[in-house]
C-alpha cells in the first residue's frame, strides 16, 4: 500500500517538474506537450487530487517507515509544484496587460467604448470545476453553415448574442491541428462565446486538411471564408467592415497570413476582387516560418518531416514556395494591429519562431504589434477555461476593443496607437 502510495507521488511529481520544465529534445516535444499541457492547465483539479491522495493515505497508514516518509515529502513537493503552476496561470493576464500597455499606450483603455474588462479572475472558478462544459446562455450558436461549395470542410459555426444585435464586429476563427487534423467545433470555444457574450459575431470555420489538400488551398479557404463574411455578415447583424481574425497552431499561421496577404489575386482564384483584408490579428502560438531558416529549434525537423511530406504541393521549390507560406517573409508595411500570443514552454512550436516574427513586424508594420509570452504556458493552453486561458481571453478581448474603438481615428483602412 505503501510503495504504491510512493508510486503514485513519483508519477504525479514527473508530471509537475514536465509542466514547470519540460522535457528538452525533438523527440519528446509531443509527450512533453500533452502531459504539460493538462498537467498547467488542470493545475488545480490535479493539485486537489493530490493533496487529497496524501491526506487520506497518511491518515489511513500514518508515517512509520522510511517509505511514508519518502512518500509523505514527495506529496509535500507536489502539492507545492501544483500551486506554483495555479499561481503561474493567474499571472498570465498581468502579461497580456503588460504587452497591450507598453504597444498600444499607458491610457489605450481609454478609447474602449464599453467597460473595461475585469482583471480579477474569482468568476474563473464557476467553470473550472467543468471546464469542459464550455457554454453561454447569452449566446447563441448556428452550426454547419457552408461558406463555400465542398461539403463540411467548407462549413462554419456562427456565434451570436441572443438579442441580435446589428452592426457588430466580426471575429474570424481558424483551428489548428498540424493543416491534418481538427474541426471547428473543438477549438476557440471559450474566446468565440466571450465575444459573443460581448456583442460581436463569432464565425469559426473549418477547412481542407493535408495531405489530401495541398498548401495554399488551406489558406484560399480560408480567403473564402472572408468572400461569404463580406457578403452575409450583415444578415447576421455583422458589420462586414471590421473583421478580426485569430487562431492558434496552424490556424495561428493562416490568420497571420490571412492578415499579410490581403487582396493577393494568386490566393483569391475565381474571386480576386474580393476584399479579404482584417482589421486586427491575433495569432496564438502559431507557425510563422516554413522554412529552416529562422533558427528556430525543431525548424528543420517540422520542414523535413511534415511540410514537404504533407503539406506543401509536390512540385514546391525550396526556399522561395516555403517562404512565400510563412508569415515571417510575408510581412509588410501595412499589416494590421497584431497581438502575438505565445507560451514560453511551448515544446511543439518554440518561442524563438514567435519573436523572430514579432522583431519582423514591430521593424515594417507601421500599426502597433503587440507581444504576449506566458510563462508557463505550453501549446494550446486556450482550448479549454483555465486561470491561464480566462486571463489571457481578457486581455486579448480589450485589445480587440481597442482596434474596433479606434478604428475611425486613423485614414481609412488604418489603426492608430494609444499612445
Amino acid at each position: 500500500m505503501t510503495d504504491g502510495f510512493v508510486v503514485r507521488q513519483l508519477a504525479q511529481l514527473g508530471l509537475v517538474t514536465n509542466a514547470l520544465r519540460p522535457l528538452p529534445g525533438a523527440s519528446s516535444g509531443v509527450p512533453a506537450f500533452f502531459a504539460g499541457w493538462l498537467t498547467a492547465e488542470l493545475a488545480p483539479h490535479l493539485g486537489a487530487v493530490a493533496a487529497a491522495d496524501a491526506a487520506v493515505h497518511l491518515t489511513r497508514h500514518g508515517v512509520h517507515s522510511r517509505s511514508d516518509v519518502l512518500g509523505a515529502a514527495i506529496a509535500a513537493g507536489n502539492v507545492a509544484g501544483f500551486a506554483a503552476l495555479v499561481a503561474a496561470g493567474r499571472r498570465a493576464g498581468q502579461r497580456v496587460e503588460e504587452a497591450l500597455l507598453a504597444d498600444l499606450g499607458s491610457d489605450y483603455r481609454a478609447a474602449i467604448a464599453r467597460d473595461p474588462l475585469p482583471d480579477d479572475l474569482s468568476a474563473t472558478w464557476q467553470t473550472l470545476a467543468l471546464p469542459f462544459r464550455m457554454r453561454n446562455v447569452d449566446v447563441r450558436r448556428h452550426r454547419r453553415l457552408p461558406y463555400a461549395p465542398g461539403g463540411r470542410r467548407y462549413e462554419m459555426d456562427l456565434f451570436q448574442h441572443k438579442d441580435k444585435p446589428q452592426g457588430v464586429p466580426i471575429l474570424l476563427h481558424v483551428h489548428g491541428g498540424a493543416w491534418m487534423i481538427g474541426e471547428k467545433e473543438q477549438q476557440g470555444i471559450p474566446l468565440m462565446l466571450h465575444m459573443a457574450a460581448r456583442q460581436w459575431l463569432c464565425v469559426s470555420i473549418n477547412y481542407p486538411l493535408s495531405p489530401r489538400a495541398r498548401w495554399p488551398e488551406h489558406l484560399i479557404a480560408v480567403k473564402r471564408a472572408m468572400q461569404w463574411i463580406r457578403t452575409h455578415a450583415e444578415e447576421y447583424g455583422g458589420d462586414p467592415s471590421f473583421v478580426a481574425v485569430t487562431g492558434g497552431s496552424a490556424g495561428g499561421h493562416l490568420a497571420a497570413m490571412l492578415a499579410l496577404t490581403a487582396d493577393d489575386p494568386s490566393l483569391q482564384p475565381g474571386f480576386e476582387d474580393v476584399d479579404t483584408s482584417v482589421q486586427a490579428c491575433v495569432p496564438h502560438y502559431g507557425v510563422y516560418d516554413f522554412t529552416d531558416e529562422s533558427g528556430a529549434r525543431y525548424a528543420k525537423l517540422r520542414l523535413d518531416r511534415l511540410l514537404r511530406r504533407y503539406i506543401m504541393s509536390e512540385d514546391a521549390t525550396y526556399p522561395e514556395d516555403y517562404r512565400a507560406a510563412s508569415p515571417l517573409y510575408r510581412v509588410n508595411a501595412d499589416a494590421p494591429p497584431f497581438l502575438v500570443v505565445h507560451g514560453r514552454n511551448d515544446t511543439l512550436v518554440p518561442v524563438a519562431e514567435a519573436r523572430a516574427f514579432v522583431a519582423r513586424l514591430r521593424e515594417e508594420a507601421k500599426n502597433p504589434v503587440a507581444y504576449a509570452e506566458i510563462p508557463g504556458a505550453q501549446h494550446a493552453f486556450d482550448i479549454f477555461p483555465s486561470f491561464r486561458s480566462a486571463g489571457v481571453l481578457r486581455g486579448v478581448a480589450r485589445f480587440l476593443e481597442w482596434c474596433h474603438a479606434t478604428r475611425d481615428a486613423a485614414e481609412p483602412g488604418r489603426l492608430v496607437s494609444g499612445q
